[in-house]
């Protein structure tokens, strides 16, 4: 078989989500947008429902459905995109919360599924998603007596514990709910890490979930193996893949592995990389291309039959940074190709 394997540990998420659960009173949800950050929602929201998870969210309401059918009637789950035209069927069908970003939403949400359950997501200075204060003030009152399940906003800036502009959503955000009800959410896996004066009632982890940075403490959750499809010896100056860019100062063993970009192996990380076998170090060399990637092998004792790009030496965010990126958009770059594989905790 010539497909890598990407190995999710959902006994790892599960790890995460009660580490993250024990750091304060408040209720722990779980963020599985994106196909639960490209492993699987189905997979990973049923697992932390079996954990106890009870509010789940998602970016928009074509990923409900996917998400009630394991986490049962009695879970919660939120839209971060609120309430567009086309959603009122996702929403009535699954019992979906959408969370209220615009006077807009709030008044179709209210012609539509007038008495179907909301939240309302407030800007505290994100500029991305929901009602600025002006805005919320103007409906405030309309808005509480509809009784919505929650009220969040977004923290920007969570990841640098010393910034600014921490300290001054959370003054805004407390400003804006003083004497609502109604219960509150503003962290997710940073906010969290800030301290218990940002968890409020319900808090929303997502990359930490998953084994991804800030969350330090993490467990690795993702492991890939890539078979090798073939094995050659090249000479001193003979060079590897597309362009010339790599040349062999010495001769050199050279395996071609089965993955690429197409996979979500950004080119941009090839020359920082190396793929693992037995604890050993196997650099990348010549350009990624779109299906097959150069690694050379000089060094072990023995053929390999596959190679590691991600394990417990080298995480998700070690190789996003060798990208030039971050974790998150690895995770849900990975491509349909992998046979995925699902290790219970």
């Amino acid at each position: 078989m010539s497909t890598a394997k990407l190995t999710i540990d959902l006994g790892a998420i599960l790890t995460n989500w009660r580490r993250l659960n024990s750091m304060g009173p408040s209720e722990t949800g779980a963020v599985v947008k994106a196909n639960g950050y490209g492993l699987g929602a189905e997979r990973v929201a049923g697992a932390l429902a079996s954990a106890g998870a009870r509010s789940f969210f998602v970016a928009v309401a074509e990923e409900g459905p996917a998400v009630r059918k394991v986490v049962g009637h009695e879970a919660q789950i939120y839209i971060f995109s609120g309430h567009m035209v086309g959603d009122t069927q996702y929403i009535q069908n699954h019992d979906l919360i959408p969370l209220i970003n615009s006077v807009d939403q709030l008044i179709y949400h209210v012609e539509l599924l007038q008495n179907h359950p909301f939240g309302i997501q407030l800007d505290t200075g994100m500029n991305r998603l929901g009602m600025e204060p002006k805005e919320w003030q103007a409906v405030r009152e309309l808005a509480l007596q509809l009784n919505p399940k929650l009220i969040m906003s977004h923290l920007a800036c969570a990841d640098d514990r010393e910034h600014a502009m921490n300290v001054e959503q959370h003054r805004l955000f407390l400003e804006l709910t003083n004497d609502v009800a109604a219960p509150k959410s503003l962290a997710a896996t940073g906010g969290i890490l800030l301290g218990k004066d940002y968890h409020f009632d319900l808090t929303r982890p997502g990359i930490g979930l998953f084994g991804g940075l800030p969350f330090e403490e993490a467990k690795p959750v993702v492991s890939l193996d890539i078979p090798v499809i073939q094995i050659r010896d090249i000479k001193a100056g003979e060079s590897v893949g597309y362009g010339n860019t790599w040349t062999a100062p010495t001769p050199r063993k050279i395996a071609t592995i089965s993955a690429g970009y197409a996979d979500g192996i950004i080119r941009a990380m090839g020359s920082n990389t190396s793929l693992y076998s037995a604890g050993i170090q196997c650099p990348v060399v010549g350009r990624i291309s779109m299906d097959l990637i150069g690694i050379d092998v000089s060094e072990l004792a023995a053929p390999p039959t596959s190679l590691s790009l991600l394990n417990s030496t080298q995480r998700i965010d070690h190789l996003a940074a060798n990208a030039g990126t971050i974790g998150y958009e690895l995770l849900t770059s990975f491509g349909g190709r992998y046979k995925r594989l699902y290790r219970e905790g």
